[in-house]
């Protein structure tokens, strides 16, 4: 295991000790794009552990370029 995938993994383990179990998944309603706060996405530089509420004011899709009003919690 790589020294990235270790802190990776530690930090995802952090994330579920302190308080994991509330994160959320949400999904773009134009393309269906889907932001998982609990696994982040690295393609697009994500961190995980980030709730949705905590990304930037200008986070658009990466995908479709809509902004976050357009993305709905999935159950």
């Amino acid at each position: 295991m790589s020294f990235i995938s270790r802190i990776t993994y530690l930090r995802l383990c952090i994330i579920f000790i302190i308080g994991g179990f509330s994160m959320k998944t949400w999904v773009c309603t134009v393309c269906g794009w889907i932001y998982d706060e609990a696994a982040g996405d690295p393609d697009y530089d994500l961190a995980a552990g980030v709730a949705f509420e905590d990304l930037p004011e200008d986070f658009v899709c990466p995908l479709c370029g809509v902004d976050k009003t357009l993305f709905e919690q999935q159950e």
